[in-house]
């Protein structure tokens, strides 16, 4: 049952067909993911495109995606299909730009975070954030199989980007919020109530506050919610606008059936309204920063940094397609900086890094430990390591991290592989085979026998 207040205030919202809502939301959501074109060529079996995602497909049913080994490689990321619309913004107006420095305030769990990282392409940088310890690690981790490395993962409260006037092109604030569009799900209906609705609004005027200044003269902010109340919604950037010298900016949505264009004292924004759109409840408002950012008055700290040296530097040209000016090396570490390695040191001072960019190797006695960050970056080179192509079964005891029993695998580190794509590394040492796929990422749900129907059907 939906909240009576709820209920209450809908019927009498402006933009909405509360009927029509209100019907869609005691249904289940759509089933939809967003396929990883880098990875990935396959498309669903049976499947209906997201009409405003070029990779994004709504499914017939949910399937495991826990038992599906393409999910572990990062071929694809179960994303609601609504906040997909991220690429239309910078289809339309983003665009291309040399060099663009993209910041996703409010990151976890990393489905508009690996979208950005394919749209701004491997040349540009997306700082990832996210304030909450546990959701970080789930972050870090789908940040990592996505494997496109232009993305750094970071842990700060959004008053920590006030310290960097001007640095971000582009800021995304995807804003906790009341989740009163993903009612489908007994929990976020459980967890409603109107106090929360205005300490929800609050908090979100903080977040832009703080997060403000970090925009450079010029730039483009992104707020969004997944939620249908006004007061977190089209008054939030009412009140942004007040405060700062900001011009709205409007795109196009006539293409796609359903949007409804919202218009609040001059504010535009734009609702996805279950009933009228396939999808969960969401809102977007895309801004302009006319004012000045000020300086960024940091000097470049280069105490812990260390250069490869001639073998690093042989390693990495043997292993990766990296640019050797972007690795660096920390504490027995070998790392891919995503952008520009001034950049990064400058964010290194200013911010808690999580995940610096891709991890390489690292440096034991016994040589060059290739990371996990490595067999799922799109920056491998091909034919780098030794592959062998494990069927579905092997795949699920790798995913695992079982015993591995595979015959004719070459003695060293190899690729372990499944439908072509890297599932990470295995190190065969003669008498048994090492698998190196990361222990806190390993599937517990155990399955006498595995069975393939309970995963995508793709046709390829």
């Amino acid at each position: 049952m939906l909240p009576e207040k709820f209920r209450l205030r809908i019927t009498n919202q402006k933009n909405i067909d509360a009927d029509s809502l209100l019907k869609a939301l005691e249904e289940p959501s759509a089933v939809s993911i967003r396929i990883n074109s880098s990875k990935w060529i396959g498309k669903p079996a049976n499947a209906e495109p997201v009409p405003w995602c070029s990779t994004g497909f709504y499914l017939d049913d949910r399937p495991s995606f826990t038992l599906d080994p393409l999910f572990h490689s990062g071929c694809y990321y179960p994303q609601e299909a609504s906040g997909m619309f991220i690429e239309q913004i910078f289809k339309q107006i983003v665009g291309k730009q040399k060099y663009l420095k993209v910041l996703d305030l409010c990151g976890a769990p990393g489905g508009k975070s690996t979208h950005l990282s394919s749209l701004i392409g491997s040349e540009n940088l997306l700082v990832s954030n996210e304030v909450i310890r546990p959701r970080t690690s789930v972050l870090t981790e789908n940040i990592t199989k996505w494997g496109v490395s232009n993305t750094i993962v970071t842990r700060n409260d959004p008053s920590a980007f006030s310290g960097l006037p001007g640095f971000f092109d582009v800021v995304l604030v995807d804003a906790p919020c009341s989740g009163e569009g993903m009612f489908s799900d007994a929990v976020a209906v459980n967890e409603w109530s109107e106090e929360n609705t205005l300490y929800c609004a609050d908090r979100q005027k903080r977040i832009l506050h703080d997060v403000w200044p970090s925009l450079k003269q010029n730039g483009i902010l992104i707020y969004s919610t997944c939620t249908f109340n006004p007061g977190e919604n089209e008054k939030n950037i009412k009140w942004l606008t007040e405060k700062h010298n900001a011009e709205i900016i409007e795109f196009n949505v006539t293409d796609f059936k359903g949007i409804t264009k919202i218009d609040y004292q001059g504010i535009k924004g734009y609702g996805f309204y279950p009933g009228r759109i396939r999808g969960e409840g969401f809102f977007i408002s895309v801004i302009r920063k006319k004012e000045d950012s000020g300086i960024l008055r940091s000097g470049i700290s280069r105490k812990t940094e260390e250069k490869p040296q001639k073998d690093d530097l042989r390693m990495i040209k043997e292993w990766t397609t990296f640019l050797p000016g972007n690795v660096i090396k920390y504490g027995g570490e070998v790392i891919s900086v995503p952008g520009k390695t001034d950049d990064y040191l400058i964010l290194q001072q200013k911010l808690k890094i999580i995940k610096g960019g891709t991890k390489i190797c690292s440096i034991k006695k016994s040589g060059y430990i290739p990371a996990h960050d490595l067999a799922l970056s799109n920056n491998i080179r091909k034919g780098a390591f030794p592959v062998a192509e494990l069927d579905y079964n092997h795949a699920i005891a790798y995913l695992r991290r079982d015993n591995l029993q595979i015959k004719a695998v070459p003695k060293g580190w190899f690729l372990a592989k499944y439908k072509g794509v890297n599932l990470g590394f295995c190190n065969n040492i003669g008498s048994r085979i090492n698998n190196y796929f990361p222990v806190e990422w390993r599937i517990r749900m155990f399955l006498q026998k595995p069975d393939t129907g309970k995963i995508i059907n793709w046709n390829q």
